[in-house]
């Protein structure tokens, strides 16, 4: 079983926060995967059904987004998914709007919500689709900003990138996640190089009883 967890905050005031592109994301796939998010468990709405073959769960978390963590850990563990079998959907303010990146270990990505996921679940093996919601304005709070409603012409950008966060969803269930990156990351699947342990010579001779 996979779940696949779109970042947001509850409430209708949150609705079009740039912070809320995530569950913009679940309600696209849930819409288009016939599967109704709306069965209510703890600090959780989740929505349960087929995608491409495999049973899925979308989850849009009833938490604020900075406790996350708490929701996945509840569902993951009640469905009995493991974590390489989760997908989240969150925003990245480092990323120009309408960009997006395929991100697994080693993520350069600094977010208060998939910190606290790695927390909860005691492990950073899950896939992230990093959505780009436009740069941090000068002189703006990060709160101010996530909080912000994208505008009319923002908006129209969104559609796209949406549709693509969708498709790269439903690509992480029937493919690895470097198979992915290799598809939709500018740079393809990131190169980690092995750590290579340094041979050392013991000379014998010195230790030979006198």
């Amino acid at each position: 079983m996979k779940l696949i967890v779109g970042f947001g905050n509850p409430g209708e005031k949150f609705a079009n926060n740039r912070q809320n592109i995530g569950f913009k994301v679940i309600d696209i796939i849930g819409n288009n995967e016939n599967i109704e998010v709306k069965i209510k468990k703890k600090k959780s709405i989740i929505g349960r059904g087929k995608i491409k073959g495999f049973d899925a769960v979308l989850l849009k978390p009833q938490t604020f987004v900075n406790l996350i963590g708490e929701s996945v850990l509840y569902i993951a563990s009640f469905l009995r998914i493991n974590v390489k079998d989760i997908i989240c959907i969150v925003e990245d303010s480092s990323l120009p709007l309408g960009e997006m990146r395929v991100d697994y270990l080693y993520s350069s990505l600094e977010h208060e919500g998939v910190k606290s996921m790695t927390k909860a679940l005691k492990s950073e093996r899950f896939a992230k689709i990093r959505v780009g919601i436009g740069k941090l304005p000068t002189g703006m709070s990060m709160e101010k900003y996530l909080h912000q409603d994208f505008t009319d012409e923002e908006n129209l950008i969104l559609i796209d990138i949406l549709n693509k966060s969708e498709e790269v969803a439903k690509m992480l269930l029937l493919y690895s996640i470097e198979e992915v990156q290799e598809k939709y990351n500018p740079d393809g699947a990131p190169k980690i190089k092995k750590r290579t342990v340094k041979k050392i010579h013991i000379d014998h001779r010195k230790f030979k009883k006198k």
